[in-house]
């Protein structure tokens, strides 16, 4: 179809290409190779036989691909955002829940109900923005490499940069969305407004989303640690106890892997649930919500009347 080239060259160097040169057939990204056909065709007397061919690379990439690529990324985050406003959902029902009541209502059945009976569309639009920001990405890439296969150092440089510019903007773009789709499941509003909401309650609260931030990576870090280790010791001695004569050095590689998963979901599931805790939390500071379902922990913090640390003073 036009991309790889049906003429012979008379030399290696110019079929291939050199350290600063183009190839005339390697100066697209995917590459074919060079080889040296059978059947030479003269050039002219003086010149000689031009018995160099391009032969096509294995795929290529056209419009089908990135549409293809699109959809791909689209779903992904379709998946990743339904399952932080599930989460926060359940997070949410369970804070506003009475405290007599916490712990025996179903507050996974009545997050899914909500999210896909009342947030699907919020949540595909958000999911919407996040696949555009990663297929631009995927583009820029796209042409870096066929800059590289030109040798255009220059252009090679400047979208490196764009990429890695548009790789923090992505990363500023996943935490805001994180943070309006648990503005979504608790306030109930379409995207755009808990995407306004969440960022200017960040804004209000730098400092407080700084510091759980701090503690949560933290504490993040130190649970999927321990949860490797013991899930890795655990099988280890079980498996010695079971099996004295095994070795268990593969075994316990497959430990080690599947704990890695664990820990990352489980550790995943518990950062959303500390981030939603605390939108909550401000939800009913700023809107002077009190009542029983908030938690004795934070209910000291949240009556401005009495000082922090009565409760300890009086016990």
């Amino acid at each position: 179809d036009g991309y790889t080239s049906k003429e012979a060259y008379l030399t290696y160097e110019e079929a291939y290409g050199t350290a600063t040169t183009p190839g005339k057939c390697t100066d697209k990204w995917p590459t074919g190779s060079v080889y040296k056909s059978e059947t030479c065709e003269l050039v002219n007397a003086t010149v000689g036989y031009a018995c160099w061919r391009c032969s096509p690379p294995r795929y290529i990439f056209d419009w089908r691909f990135f549409v293809s690529l699109f959809v791909f990324f689209w779903n992904n985050a379709l998946n990743i955002a339904i399952g932080q406003c599930l989460i926060a959902g359940a997070v949410g029902v369970w804070f506003f829940t009475s405290n007599a009541d916490k712990g025996s209502r179903r507050v996974i059945a009545q997050s899914t109900w909500n999210v896909f009976r009342y947030h699907l569309g919020s949540l595909a639009f958000g999911s919407f923005i996040i696949a555009v920001i990663q297929l631009i990405r995927a583009i820029l890439k796209y042409y870096e490499k066929q800059a590289k296969q030109a040798k255009n150092r220059v252009l090679v440089l400047i979208l490196k940069i764009c990429g890695c510019l548009i790789w923090c903007f992505e990363k500023c773009v996943k935490f805001l969305n994180k943070n309006a789709y648990i503005q979504i499941a608790l306030m109930g509003t379409n995207f755009c407004t808990s995407a306004k909401k969440a960022f200017f309650l960040i804004l209000r609260n730098a400092f407080r989303f700084g510091t759980v931030a701090i503690l949560g990576a933290m504490i993040n870090v130190i649970g999927f640690l321990f949860i490797i280790a013991v899930s890795v010791a655990l099988g280890y001695v079980i498996l010695t106890g079971l099996y004295p004569e095994v070795a268990p050095a593969i075994s316990l590689v497959i430990y080690g892997c599947t704990a890695y998963v664990v820990a990352k979901l489980f550790m995943n599931v518990f950062g959303l649930a500390v981030d939603t805790t605390l939108q909550c939390f401000l939800a009913c500071e700023e809107m002077d919500l009190h009542g029983d379902f908030v938690p004795s922990s934070m209910s000291r913090w949240l009556d401005k009347s009495k000082p922090i640390g009565a409760d300890d003073d009086d016990d």
